[in-house]
């Protein structure tokens, strides 16, 4: 009897590529778009080219754009490759050059030994939209048209790679980022005015390489995570995997002043791992942090924790406070429903939020999400939208509306219909989670799932520079 050779669930279903670049100009909408939302919806996600070399990680693709810009309650669709060097040198060789996470270095590669893809996230500020990738820099994007312009290094300032997460200071309009390395310094920060200079980058001292996925701000200080996700050459010289999640190691959480006029203050709690952060606010003598929080984390196939109930690889809403007087952590769970993609109104990104949104996770080993959640942090309380029936979406961004309230907005996102192999925007009431979607935008073809997305307003969209 013949065996069927096993399918890389990245490649298969809606994960796998789509591969045609289109433009839409008139979509079909069931309900209604508001007539003030007003702007450009766009989410990165991996895309590969070609087909892979070796074994396939999702984080391996090449970044691929989906916009649906709205205006006047109607809707239109384009998506683009983010054109880097590396798709471009794929491009004309009509293969895969690099391997991805899952393979050895490419060291003998006469291109380099990684590929920048540009794959994960987005952020504007100064005038610009940009393409994100923590191994790298960014990638300068033209929108509405989602075409790239190139290489972002703030005039050959950039003087490290540069995180998928960037912190944009709604108040200020400084943009925070850093980088991470193998080899020190192993974390670096900086900071860019309101005006798109980079002002300044430096070194911060970890005791050893680790992944540093994302970080957060508040009023007046930076946190980072020096999380026991760690790098070492050592170990991969020995037959073990290079990165590894050392659950004996604690988590140290660093807190310093946003201009790093002072030294940097570490607080240890047990080991974790956090993707992603929900925002952080000062109160008082403390700072809280609100995030997704695993016990542990297999993502690039490190052995699997098997400590009894360690729980890892599932995350769930936290949140930590760091007394500034007394050097003290206290960590409590917030909700025991696994969620992540944790998003907030970034008018207030820094400050203390009363509401949260994350995508709430399926009961399922590939990462599928199966409906929003909005969380009321002052009461405790949460509300659940449930995409549906064999339906699935991810990250929701959420849209202010202009001149309301904290949560007077809209939550959207991309949702795939499994039964139908069909893909929309669904665009959901923030006040009125559990309620059906305002209005559904249906996509003329499907959108693999993906990571991070961003709201373009009207008013950025027209002064693009």
């Amino acid at each position: 009897m013949e065996t069927k050779a096993a399918v890389n669930p990245f490649l298969d279903g809606n994960f796998a590529p789509v591969h045609e670049e289109i433009i839409t100009d008139t979509l079909q909408v069931i309900g209604e778009l508001p007539p003030d939302l007003s702007g450009m919806f766009v989410r990165n996600g991996p895309n590969p080219q070609w087909t892979p070399i070796g074994r396939y990680h999702w984080f391996d693709g090449d970044g691929m754009l989906h916009g649906v810009r709205i205006s006047n309650g109607k809707a239109t669709y384009r998506n683009r490759y983010v054109r880097t060097r590396g798709w471009e040198i794929e491009n004309q060789e009509g293969k895969a050059v690099w391997s991805g996470l899952l393979e050895p270095p490419n060291k003998d590669n006469p291109y380099g030994s990684y590929k920048n893809t540009a794959n994960t996230a987005l952020v504007y500020h100064s005038g610009q939209l940009l393409a994100l990738w923590e191994g790298g820099a960014p990638h300068a994007i033209a929108v509405p048209e989602l075409e790239t312009i190139g290489e972002y290094t703030y005039n050959g300032k950039l003087a490290s790679a540069f995180t998928a997460h960037p912190k944009v200071d709604p108040v200020t309009g400084e943009m925070m980022f850093f980088g991470y390395s193998f080899a020190p310094p192993y974390l670096r920060y900086s900071v860019v005015s309101a005006q798109g200079e980079l002002l300044w980058t430096k070194p911060i001292d970890l005791p050893m390489a680790v992944m540093m996925h994302d970080f957060a701000i508040t009023e007046h200080y930076t946190i980072f995570m020096d999380l026991p996700l760690t790098f070492s050459g050592e170990r991969m010289q020995r037959g073990e995997p290079m990165l590894m999640f050392e659950r004996t190691r604690p988590s140290r959480f660093g807190i310093i002043p946003r201009h790093a006029d002072a030294e940097i203050r570490w607080f240890e709690s047990p080991a974790c791992y956090v993707f992603h952060t929900l925002n952080a606010y000062e109160e008082g003598e403390e700072v809280v942090l609100i995030g997704c929080r695993m016990n542990s984390t297999t993502v690039l196939g490190s052995p699997q924790d098997t400590h009894p109930n360690s729980q890892g690889d599932i995350p769930r809403l936290h949140q930590w406070r760091f007394n500034l007087n007394t050097g003290t952590v206290c960590e409590q769970m917030l909700d025991d429903v696994p969620s992540e993609f944790p998003r907030v109104n970034e008018n207030l990104l820094g400050r203390q939020t009363r509401y949260g949104y994350t995508a709430k996770m399926a009961k399922n080993s590939m990462p599928l999400f199966e409906g929003l959640i909005k969380y009321d942090v002052s009461t405790g309380k949460s509300q659940t939208h449930e995409f549906g029936r064999e339906r699935y979406g991810g990250e929701a961004v959420f849209v202010p509306r202009l001149g309301g309230i904290e949560d007077d907005g809209w939550l959207i996102t991309f949702v795939c219909d499994r039964s139908s192999d069909t893909s929309e925007l669904v665009v959901i009431n923030a006040q009125d989670v559990t309620a059906e979607p305002v209005a559904r935008v249906l996509i003329p073809q499907r959108v693999p799932y993906g990571f991070h997305g961003i709201w373009v307003c009207e008013e950025q969209l027209s002064s693009f520079v």
